[in-house]
């Protein structure tokens, strides 16, 4: 078990983002975006010198944050952009030694349920092939798209696939879209969860981890207690949340909170074990 967190939230930098796991005396890393851009979108010198910066701080990516099949893509969108990202992730996962990336399954775009589950189907089957052939591992996040929507729907994307190179990402802070709260995802997922985002809220309002409605405490209980040895990385949104285009207002602020926010997840996950 190991601690990490979702990078870009302590600062836009590379740099930023090691010191703040370093303060935390973590040696695991989550990275989604360097300086506003994806780590699978940067151009191979840009990546290249973030990988040189990681491997000098002696930090482990634990996981690459991708774009695909995410809230920003809809099921009626370019299935390419999916496929060449992974094709570009794969190598530089490879090179990171990483074996975790990130995923959802697609936002609808107005199309009835059957249609719309059967095109994500064919789409993340497509993709968990591409895995399967790189030796990473899909890791679907409970957020947008059709595996967001419910417990069921959570399970469904796993057992259509059915493939070892697809799995599951809790996030204890994400709320169905339509149904069941994430404690019952989590029940329904439990035995396929490689990797969890620590978050939590309260109503509207994300709070630290264990102060809010999201039953943390209660999950992180039970995964350890069920033997769940891998990584907990903390996801604050309390200064900065990518997906709504919310900045940091105050960058050093920012960071701080999210130093403050590890702490916090740590002694939440030291108490449940």
């Amino acid at each position: 078990m190991f601690l990490a967190g979702i990078a870009d939230e302590a600062g836009k930098s590379i740099e930023k983002q090691i010191q703040a796991h370093q303060e935390l005396g973590w040696n695991h890393i989550e990275v989604r975006n360097v300086d506003e851009k994806n780590l699978t979108d940067v151009d191979e010198n840009t990546f290249n010198e973030i990988a040189e910066k990681l491997e000098k701080a002696r930090m482990n990516v634990c996981s690459f944050g991708s774009q695909i099949a995410n809230w920003a893509r809809k099921i009626s969108g370019d299935f390419n952009l999916d496929v060449g990202e992974l094709k570009r992730a794969i190598p530089r996962m490879q090179k990171l030694h990483t074996k975790y990336i990130r995923i959802m399954s697609y936002p609808n775009d107005n199309w009835d349920d059957a249609k719309w589950r059967a095109e994500v189907m064919r789409r993340l089957k497509e993709l968990t092939k591409m895995a399967e052939a790189g030796g990473i591992i899909l890791a679907h996040e409970n957020c947008s798209g059709w595996g967001g929507q419910s417990p069921e729907q959570a399970l469904d994307i796993i057992e259509a696939i059915d493939s070892p190179a697809l799995r599951f990402l809790l996030d204890t802070g994400n709320k169905p879209h339509q149904k069941g709260t994430v404690w019952e995802v989590y029940q329904k997922i439990k035995n396929y969860i490689v990797h969890v985002h620590i978050k939590d809220y309260q109503g509207e309002k994300f709070v630290f981890p264990g102060e809010g409605e999201a039953q943390v405490s209660e999950a992180v209980k039970d995964l350890l207690a069920s033997g769940y040895d891998g990584g907990f990385s903390i996801e604050p949104h309390m200064a900065a949340v990518v997906h709504l285009g919310k900045k940091a207002d105050d960058p050093e602020a920012a960071y701080h909170l999210y130093v403050e926010y590890g702490r916090k997840a740590e002694s939440l996950i030291e108490s449940q074990r």
